[in-house]
């Protein structure tokens, strides 16, 4: 079965490992051979740039990112860059679908001509924040109470102009909801239900219900502490309550993959590479039909950005 995939970290390994290839180095969690052998379709490639390197660096690191996409991922053969969402169903076997999104505007300060550059190298979907507080907002492990600064409108509003996917994914609680009235197009790339695992980086039930209210999706991730409280790792049945759960909430329709392959120091049992994405679908066709799997695979993420 074909997979849309919402999040790797290839780009940060590609541009700090020496000697590094994309198509084979047994580094990469998401090379392009795994990607091949887990059927992946589409894969979005982050460009996830460090909070503890100084200010004036960070803006370089997200180009040299941008720069690593085309002389290393686009110089294969197989990869296709995305830069218009009906590319997608213009892919030919054997074409896996490439596309950039910005995870946390942590690169931009408060310089929007420095996010207008990095959406014209065609960056499809922008996360306001990681972890951390930026120019732009308050990431997921400050205070909750605390959300969008003055300069996230400007933000928004040239996202919304240029029809870019905005990620809640590493938002607070707060941002995310001073967010939900601003956004036009939304989704959280890589979270899971807090329901299940009581972590700040995964939703709660009534954030997941309004994401999909306001149009949004829900894109589960594969990072272990985001799947079982306080565990290394975990089994793939704990990774499909979180889908029963929110599926329960919003329908298998609004539910996708977001792996966070190459983003993570642990994994789930037998998911730990792209090269392994088929075991995780033959663990969802144990408890849905294969109409209801391929909607989370790849055909609810299609049909989302066919509205676009």
């Amino acid at each position: 079965m074909n997979i849309i995939d919402l999040h790797c970290d290839v780009l940060e390994k590609l541009t700090r490992l020496e000697n590094v290839n994309f198509r084979s180095d047994a580094r990469l969690d998401a090379s392009l051979e795994k990607l091949k052998a887990g059927n992946v379709k589409v894969q979005v490639f982050a460009i996830f740039v460090h909070s503890e390197l100084p200010d004036n660096e960070k803006f370089l690191a997200a180009i040299r990112q941008i720069e690593a996409f085309h002389t290393k991922v686009l110089c294969e053969p197989e990869m296709i860059h995305i830069t218009e969402w009906e590319q997608i169903k213009q892919l030919e076997d054997g074409q896996i679908g490439a596309i950039l999104s910005l995870e946390g505007c942590d690169c931009i300060g408060e310089d929007l001509q420095k996010l207008e550059h990095i959406l014209n190298a065609g960056v499809k979907l922008v996360g306001l924040t990681w972890n951390h507080e930026n120019g732009v907002a308050f990431g997921a492990s400050e205070d909750s109470s605390k959300g969008l600064k003055p300069f996230a409108k400007k933000v928004v509003q040239l996202l919304n102009e240029r029809d870019i996917i905005i990620d809640v994914s590493h938002l607070n609680e707060q941002g995310f909801f001073e967010l939900l009235p601003l956004g036009n197009k939304l989704i959280a790339s890589h979270s899971n239900a807090k329901a299940i695992c009581d972590h700040p980086r995964n939703l709660s039930d009534v954030q997941i219900k309004e994401l999909v209210k306001h149009g949004g999706r829900m894109h589960v991730v594969f990072y272990p502490p985001f799947i079982e409280n306080g565990k290394e790792t975990t089994s793939m049945a704990y990774l499909v309550k979180h889908v029963e759960h929110i599926a329960s909430l919003v329908g298998i329709q609004n539910i996708g993959f977001g792996s966070d392959f190459d983003g993570m120091d642990h994994t789930v049992e037998k998911l730990a590479d792209a090269g392994e994405y088929q075991n995780f679908i033959k663990a969802l066709l144990k408890t849905f039909t294969f109409e209801e799997v391929s909607l989370m695979a790849h055909r609810g993420f299609s049909k989302f950005v066919n509205r676009i």
